[in-house]
């Protein structure tokens, strides 16, 4: 018998107990990036799910620690029934399957992102973030970090030469500069179309935050509006990150001075920041954690790397230096094919 046998029968036991259901079935609901795993089952014909959380590998105390400052600020997120933190198992509320992702059309974007925006805000304003980890300089540089080992190196084969470090790290220390001038506020840190799910009441639904930190403003309506698995009209972005600018000097969480193009270059610095590091984790997904789905997803990734990094003249050249580095073969095939 394996580990995973092991675990899955102490899952289910686990959970026929807490519910008290020696009947329970359970059916895999989702899987996470994480070592994290979902479980749905039926008590009395309602649904609930199983997150199993393995302690030594994903400690699931931040996931109830954060979901229950979420939760004060009035924001959706599934209430927790049963806990069992030493083996890393939660018996919690089942928000449903209707993600964002699938449900995001031209007709309906507005009214969902307006939902969305209205919960980040809500975040933004009320949620407190004392003890949270910061999302500073090391953190931020770690994370881009990532994208050249495991995308341009591991991915790609590349050898990066001396002269052209200074490339990366030219584009990255004007990345960090934009980070570092922004107000800082709670931060979800995957704020988008996968974590969020239409609710009945109180939508959307808000998942997967147990890595939150104190960090720039714009970073999680970047997360949101330049999502890594859909892609919306440059145009209409643009007008989503305005109004949500005016709504944030309403609120006060932004310095009247903060005009409409310097909070524009805050957001597309951070979307810089965030898709490089998406960049080298989807291919770590894949060459570390054997998740090879993530590849698809490059491509759309790197065109938003690239778009973005031509709209600003201090960060062009890395986009011209990976696509040098690129060259005519696709990014989806594992270096290994």
């Amino acid at each position: 018998m394996t580990a995973t046998d092991d675990r899955s029968i102490a899952r289910l036991a686990w959970a026929r107990n807490a519910t008290g259901d020696a009947h329970l079935a359970l059916e895999s609901a989702s899987a996470d990036a994480s070592f994290r795993s979902y479980w749905r089952g039926y008590v009395d014909g309602q649904p609930v799910i199983v997150m199993d959380s393995p302690p030594e590998k994903e400690n699931p105390a931040p996931w109830v620690e954060i979901g229950k400052r979420l939760h004060d600020a009035g924001l959706h997120t599934p209430t927790v029934m049963v806990a069992d933190l030493e083996q890393g198992f939660l018996l919690i509320e089942d928000l449903g399957t209707r993600t964002y992702l699938p449900e995001l059309n031209d007709s309906t974007a507005d009214a969902l992102y307006g939902d969305a925006l209205d919960a980040l805000l809500r975040m933004q304003m009320h949620v407190d973030t004392t003890g949270l980890p910061a999302f500073n300089r090391e953190w931020q540089v770690m994370e881009m970090e990532i994208m050249p080992t495991w995308f341009l190196q591991k991915h790609l084969g590349v050898f990066v030469e001396c002269e052209q470090w200074d490339i990366v790290e030219g584009a990255f220390s004007t990345i960090l500069h934009a980070l570092a001038e922004q107000p800082r506020a709670f931060m979800h840190r995957d704020y988008h179309s996968r974590n969020l799910l239409i609710t009945h009441e109180r939508s959307p639904g808000v998942i997967d935050f147990q890595g939150a930190m104190s960090g720039p403003i714009t970073y999680d309506l970047a997360s949101l509006l330049r999502d890594a698995y859909i892609v919306w009209d440059n145009e209409r972005v643009e007008g989503w990150v305005e109004a949500y600018r005016l709504r944030l000097l309403d609120a006060r969480l932004l310095d009247e001075t903060v005009d409409a193009d310097r909070f524009r270059r805050w957001f597309d610095m951070a979307s810089l920041q965030r898709h490089i590091k998406i960049l080298g984790l989807f291919c770590r997904l894949y060459y570390r954690d054997g998740k090879a789905g993530y590849l698809n997803d490059l491509p759309r990734v790197l065109q938003y790397v690239l778009d973005i990094a031509r709209r600003h003249a201090d960060v062009a050249p890395l986009a011209d230096f990976i696509v040098e580095k690129i060259g005519d073969r696709d990014i989806r095939v594992p270096v290994a094919a």
